[in-house]
């Protein structure tokens, strides 16, 4: 009688620690000054602290978490470059963000011109508005690898979004020369492990790391060859000590860590998905740390209000976390 079980060869899962791209990557913060320029020696002195926390594999520049929305394409330059010229032999992956081919090909060549080891491709946000067909969205992806020639992380979007990626496009992804994985944000856990098996039976050598701050022990236990979250970015020692003992199979190990991390991030997500808002209270936490030279963010956004940084503030106190503002 044949067995049912899936098999695939885990070669990310057995060399996850030397894996160039398993393990822990960070998304970056970017502080602003006053009048909303980049404050780059602030944004020098923590990237430097992010790259020295040891088990971090490489920095995200210009995702979400580094409003990249916000910056214009030669800002995103600059941020990659700064980040490139601290890495200190780490990863250095750039978020990028564009709405047509020819413009994401600019901005990828712009990146490996500023240093970048790879870009974190996201889809075109008129996708989330107007959808798209199979055959663009394998197309865009395909578009980038020829057009740049520079590696690729996959940023799998929700699947409740037009912008998310089926299955069968992720399959058709992962086959590209450039793409060298995926960072999975599907955000339904029916889907995590089965989709994980399906890639790896096509590219077992191509990891899959999660993205779910609010499911990150789950993930990395069951579907994960290491994480690239933004959390990372704010508390790096505690992702590391979560994601390393979840990695190897010490359960417990990583319960312990969680139990650290936990209050924090209910401080950052309130038992939400990542957004703008916990974007900005993970921003302001940092500062009140003096771990974050600005809490400052960029318009269209809103600054928090007095009330919710003294909230952020007591909240961090009450957990034992010292604040210097």
């Amino acid at each position: 009688m044949k067995s049912n079980q899936v098999q695939y060869s885990p070669q990310v899962e057995n060399n996850w620690k030397t894996h160039p791209w398993a393990g822990v990557f960070a998304a970056t913060l970017c502080p602003f000054h006053d009048d909303e320029s980049i404050d780059e020696e602030g944004l020098r002195s923590y990237l430097k602290d992010v790259i020295a926390v040891d088990g971090i594999k490489g920095i995200v520049t210009n995702g979400h978490t580094g409003e990249i929305m916000s910056l214009l394409p030669e800002e995103r330059a600059r941020v990659t470059r700064i980040a490139a010229e601290v890495a200190n032999g780490k990863k250095v992956i750039s978020g990028l963000s564009a709405e047509g081919s020819l413009e994401a090909i600019e901005h990828a060549i712009a990146a490996k011109e500023a240093g970048a080891d790879a870009i974190l491709l996201m889809p075109p946000h008129h996708w989330l508005r107007f959808g798209r067909s199979s055959e663009t969205a394998i197309g865009f992806m395909r578009d980038v690898a020829e057009g740049a020639n520079i590696n690729i992380m996959v940023h799998q979007y929700p699947a409740w979004t037009k912008a998310g990626y089926t299955l069968d496009e992720m399959k058709e992804m992962i086959k590209i020369p450039q793409v060298v994985g995926i960072k999975m944000g599907t955000r339904e856990m029916a889907r995590c492990r089965y989709d994980y098996e399906k890639l790896k039976e096509i590219e077992p050598d191509k990891p899959i790391i999660t993205c779910h701050d609010e499911y990150l022990l789950a993930t990395l236990l069951e579907a994960a060859d290491g994480a690239l979250v933004g959390f990372a970015g704010f508390a790096p020692e505690l992702i590391v000590q979560l994601a390393h003992a979840a990695l190897n199979g010490d359960l417990a190990g990583a319960r312990k860590a969680q139990a650290l991390v936990d209050p924090l991030a209910r401080i950052i997500y309130s038992f939400g998905e990542p957004s703008s808002e916990a974007h900005q209270r993970m921003k302001c936490a940092r500062w009140l740390m003096g771990k974050l030279s600005s809490p400052l963010i960029r318009r269209p956004l809103r600054p928090l209000s007095q009330a919710k940084v003294d909230t952020i503030r007591q909240e961090l106190e009450a957990i034992g976390v010292k604040c210097l503002r």
